[in-house]
């Protein structure tokens, strides 16, 4: 892809990103629920723009990146406790929490699964393929342990105000499920998505 056509498909996901943003922020169910869950798309954008030059993400990365921004766009709406697809597929399953969470988690490990890997591959900084599988995994792993102990210290910081954040739901194992979720994701990106992200980094 050449870099005008780069940009311009930056510039309508942007745009589309800010919109949905205003219009989740509008009236959220809590604020700071809102700003919490959807900060990592405030930071993520500007670092799209600035290394647009010198790291264009290729389309697959793109659109997950963007699939994924809107999953953290819709938990801060409503918080992932309270998200009605969550709830909708909740009662189809009948299943005794909302699911929508681990959603999140899941794309918590892929997209940085496949954006990590994408680095590694263009930087030439791993040449054989069984490390740079470990690495990736690692990297994601790393990615959710981090974002846990960010809840963790919103708990201590904030008290019964971060439940929201949080979404435990009651579930005592609720971080452990999380970074199984954000490991499937990785796994995912290892053995579904990776011919595909080569075909198109090549």
């Amino acid at each position: 892809m050449n870099p005008a056509d780069y940009s311009r498909r930056l510039a309508l996901g942007s745009a589309l990103l800010i919109l949905l943003l205003a219009l989740s922020g509008w009236q959220p169910y809590d604020r700071l629920t809102w700003l919490m869950e959807v900060a990592p798309v405030l930071v993520l954008l500007p670092v799209l723009w600035l290394s647009r030059r010198s790291l264009p993400l290729t389309p697959l990365l793109l659109v997950l990146i963007w699939i994924h921004a809107l999953i953290l766009i819709g938990g801060g709406a409503y918080s992932y406790a309270r998200m009605p697809l969550g709830n909708w597929f909740a009662e189809v399953f009948h299943l005794s929490r909302n699911p929508y969470d681990k959603l999140g988690h899941f794309f918590q490990g892929l997209v940085p699964a496949l954006a990590a890997r994408e680095i590694l591959i263009r930087k030439n900084q791993v040449r054989s393929p069984g490390m740079l599988n470990f690495l990736v995994v690692c990297i994601a792993l790393a990615v959710s342990a981090s974002y846990e102990m960010i809840e963790w210290l919103a708990a201590l910081l904030i008290g019964q105000g971060a439940s929201d954040f949080l979404g435990t739901q009651g579930d005592i194992w609720d971080t452990q499920s999380d970074m199984f979720c954000a490991l499937l994701g990785s796994l995912v990106t290892i053995f579904l998505l990776r011919r595909w992200q080569d075909r198109q980094l090549g």
